[in-house]
């Protein structure tokens, strides 16, 4: 029983720490430098050409090929979009209501129609739900909804505890299953022709997109989606920047980012050893320099987080730009405080211990490496001795199932709710530091609960108890990237759940 514990504990790690919330992990990419293009070049035309992976099927909920999914928001709209503040947007949902309780929500639905011209219906949507209740993309944040039903135009969705902001993850592409299960019809502003590797989008009528027709570049690797970049053969690429494993793309681009959900912190042990004491955990989040990071370590591919939700998100009181500096006076305050006391040579020591600290990082990602070395270095300065444990990913993930470490750099990528329950709850899969605390806990449900102004409040209280137990330090929230070619494509505006968002704003130069 305990080793089925273990390993379904490692698998969670595995899907939360790399796409918690939804998400599949994103293709990595860091561009080579181009020259800055004098003021009398001009760019070279081109076709705008997206890459496709035929093989890897386009089902937008049971699909895992990134570049295809990618290509979902021209094919699939859902109940709603959500914009670059985490708001959720009405696409297919045309008003909703919520009972007393907050248990159940009624959508009504928008006019909408398939690509095959049948009209959007309630079913369609009941059935594209519940089959991302069981998916390995979806799952997870729509772990309260205990039943969906439909009904004169309109779906009801029930929920095992409430949730105040419950359309921001109904972005979920409703689709109209075929023979073909690997495409199914959508709603989007597009559709797909043709077989094997001849494959096209065509627009339909009336939407109002800058393009008739986008060919697709069929790809079969990796390795050919950086070739056909560089060659110029298609015109776009999403890409994570800092991520591992990074492809290297070239060439003359334009790099365009855009904020995520994707957090960068750090984990404490609050079980054992000294950051069991949340004065040590406070003066470790006093001491980081966040803007540094984000602006330096990881190429400004980032926005700076003293707290574990995006500065960028509504109904959100982001705390004063100088919690994203480091302030080592205060961090010194706090550990003396905890008995933590400098000595000759600046090492603290308490009693007859010396303040030292292991902190586990996965050595596969040179970007995390370079901000652990960091960190170790800023507390060091403080008078710490900190260990970097750089480990391979199954040793890191065995690592924190062991609880082998004082602090851990994590990556978790967050619903668009930023529920941070996963993170600090009791039973959180990514609770790695087994921290318990039920004040904090009455605080999570009541912020998650509560709606409109109400949530605001429910957050500032919330986030005040965060910052005084440090159960963990946010350092940033990473960035996607879209690549352009140079001088192809302006008036982007990405978001996280679509690059193409905006569309009818783009103005392409072709041929």
């Amino acid at each position: 029983m305990k080793r089925g514990k273990l390993l379904c504990l490692s698998l969670a790690m595995i899907l939360l720490l790399t796409a918690c919330g939804g998400g599949t992990p994103a293709e990595s990419a860091q561009p080579s430098a181009s020259p800055a293009p004098s003021e009398t070049e001009t760019a070279q035309p081109m076709a705008f050409v997206l890459p496709c992976y035929p093989s890897g099927g386009f089902h937008p909920i049971t699909g895992t090929n990134r570049t295809n999914l990618t290509l979902s928001p021209l094919l699939y709209r859902g109940l709603f979009s959500v914009d670059r503040q985490f708001r959720a947007q009405g696409e297919l949902c045309e008003s909703y209501t919520v009972s007393e309780d907050g248990l159940t929500w009624t959508f009504q639905l928008a006019a909408a129609a398939f690509s095959d011209g049948s009209p959007l219906t309630s079913a369609e949507v009941v059935s594209s739900l519940e089959l991302a209740r069981k998916s390995g993309r979806y799952a997870s944040r729509l772990a309260a909804v205990s039943r969906v039903t439909a009904g004169g135009g309109a779906v009801s969705v029930a929920l095992s505890r409430p949730n105040g902001n419950l359309p921001v993850l109904l972005d979920v592409p409703v689709v109209k299953e075929t023979a073909d299960p690997l495409r199914p019809l959508g709603t989007g502003p597009y559709y797909l022709e043709g077989e094997g590797d001849a494959l096209h989008l065509t627009a339909r009528a009336g939407a109002a997109v800058p393009l008739t027709g986008i060919p697709l570049h069929a790809i079969g690797a990796s390795d050919d989606l950086v070739y056909a970049f560089d060659a110029r053969e298609i015109s776009l690429v999403d890409a994570d920047l800092t991520g591992t494993n990074a492809l290297g793309y070239s060439g003359r681009l334009e790099t365009t980012d855009y904020p995520t959900s994707t957090l960068l912190y750090v984990g404490f042990n609050a079980q054992s050893g000294p950051c069991r004491d949340k004065l040590v955990r406070q003066a470790i989040s006093c001491a980081i320099d966040r803007k540094s990071i984000a602006g330096k370590l990881l190429a400004g591919h980032a926005a700076a987080a003293a707290l574990p939700v995006h500065p960028d998100a509504a109904d959100f009181a982001a705390p004063p730009d100088s919690a994203l500096e480091a302030d080592p006076e205060q961090a010194r305050a706090l550990l003396s405080q905890a008995g933590w006391i400098g000595e000759d040579g600046g090492k603290l020591r308490r009693g007859r211990s010396g303040l030292e600290l292991t902190l586990a990082v996965n050595l596969e990602n040179t970007y995390k490496v370079s901000v652990a070395e960091a960190l170790a270095e800023t507390l060091d300065a403080l008078g710490c001795t900190v260990t970097v444990s750089k480990l391979p990913w199954d040793d890191f993930l065995a690592a924190l199932q062991r609880k082998n470490f004082d602090l851990y750099l994590g990556e978790s990528t967050l619903t668009a709710d930023f529920d941070l329950e996963n993170l600090v709850g009791p039973a959180g899969v990514l609770n790695c530091g087994g921290f318990i605390d039920s004040e904090t806990n009455a605080l999570l449900d009541a912020w998650r609960s509560a709606r409109g102004a109400d949530r605001t409040a429910a957050a500032t209280a919330l986030h005040a108890r965060l910052t005084e137990m440090a159960p963990v330090a946010a350092l940033c929230f990473k960035n996607g990237s879209l690549l352009t070619q140079w001088g192809q494509v302006s008036g982007v505006q990405p978001t996280q759940r679509d690059v193409f968002a905006g569309l009818s704003g783009w103005n392409i130069a072709q041929f």
